[in-house]
C-alpha cells in the first residue's frame, strides 16, 4: 500500500511539474489564472508569484482582477518579501475599497512594514512608517479582530523607539557629558511620561546631575547640588524600592555633606 502511495504521489508531482512548466510557457492567461491559482492553494507560493508576474498587466481593470491580485499579494507575504508585499497589499486596499478582503489586506500590509522594522540600535525610519500604518489601521477598524494583535505591535512597535531614545540619551552620561544628559533625559522623560524605561531615565538624570554638582565650579555649585537633590527627590518618588536605591542612598547622602557647607 505504501508502494502505491508513493507511486501515485510521485506521479501526481510529476503532473503538476508538467502543468506549471507548461503554464509558464503558455500564452493563454486564462490558462497561466487557474495554474496560478493551484500553485497558491497548494501553498507553492514562489511558483504561483512567477505566473502572477506575467499575468498582472493584462488583468488590471478586469472584473476577474481583484482575486488575482489579492492572491498575488498574498503570495508575497506569505513568501516573506515584505517591501513588495507591503506595496502590492496597500495598492490593492486603495484599488478595491469595496472588497471584502479589504480590511484583511490593510492589516497585513501594515504588519509588512511591521515585519521590516528593525532592532533599536538601527535607524528607526522603518519602524516609524509601521507605526503610522498600523495606527491608522487601528484607527479605521476599530472593531476589527486583528485589533488585539494591531495595539500589541503598536505597543511593541512604541516600546522601540522608546528604548532608541533612551538609549541615545543614556549615552551622554555614559561619556560623561553630564550636562548634554541632563538636556537629553529631560526631553526624554517630557516625550515619553510613561514610558516602561522611566525609572532608568531618572536614575541616570539623578546620576548626571550628581555628577555635575559634586565636580562643579564653585561659582555654580550650590545651585547644581539644589538641582541634583530635586532629581533624586523626583526619582524616589517614582520607586522608593528601586534597585538603584542603595547606590542613590550613598549619593544623596554625599549631596547632604556638602549642602551642610552652604548652611554654616
Amino acid at each position: 500500500m505504501s508502494k502505491i502511495f508513493s507511486f501515485l504521489f510521485v506521479g501526481f508531482f510529476l503532473m503538476s511539474c508538467s502543468e506549471y512548466q507548461k503554464a509558464l510557457k503558455s500564452e493563454d492567461i486564462a490558462v497561466k489564472n487557474e495554474v496560478a491559482n493551484k500553485m497558491y492553494e497548494a501553498g507553492k507560493y514562489n511558483k504561483a508569484i512567477r505566473l502572477y508576474e506575467q499575468i498582472a498587466p493584462a488583468y488590471k481593470g478586469k472584473p476577474s482582477a481583484e482575486r488575482m491580485f489579492y492572491f498575488y499579494s498574498m503570495s508575497l507575504y506569505k513568501t516573506k518579501q515584505y517591501y513588495v508585499a507591503g506595496y502590492q497589499l496597500e495598492n490593492f486596499v486603495a484599488t478595491y475599497p469595496k472588497s471584502d478582503k479589504r480590511e484583511e489586506t490593510a492589516f497585513y500590509a501594515a504588519e509588512c512594514f511591521y515585519k521590516l522594522s528593525p532592532v533599536y540600535s538601527l535607524d528607526q525610519t522603518d519602524t516609524e512608517k509601521a507605526l503610522d500604518k498600523m495606527q491608522r489601521f487601528i484607527d479605521v477598524y476599530p472593531e476589527s479582530p486583528f485589533l488585539p494583535q494591531a495595539n500589541a505591535y503598536v505597543k511593541e512597535l512604541r516600546e522601540k523607539l522608546e528604548k532608541k531614545a533612551f538609549e541615545i540619551a543614556k549615552q551622554y552620561n555614559t561619556i560623561s557629558d553630564y550636562k548634554g544628559a541632563l538636556k537629553a533625559l529631560e526631553n526624554f522623560l517630557a516625550d515619553y511620561p510613561g514610558t516602561p524605561f522611566k525609572e532608568q531615565a531618572l536614575y541616570y538624570r539623578f546620576d548626571s546631575a550628581y555628577q555635575l554638582a559634586i565636580n562643579s565650579v564653585e561659582s555654580k555649585k550650590l545651585e547644581r547640588l539644589n538641582y541634583a537633590k530635586s532629581t533624586y527627590q523626583s526619582f524616589i518618588k517614582h520607586n522608593a524600592q528601586s534597585a538603584y536605591k542603595e547606590k542613590t542612598d550613598s549619593m544623596i547622602a554625599a549631596l547632604e555633606l556638602e549642602l551642610q557647607k552652604y548652611t554654616k
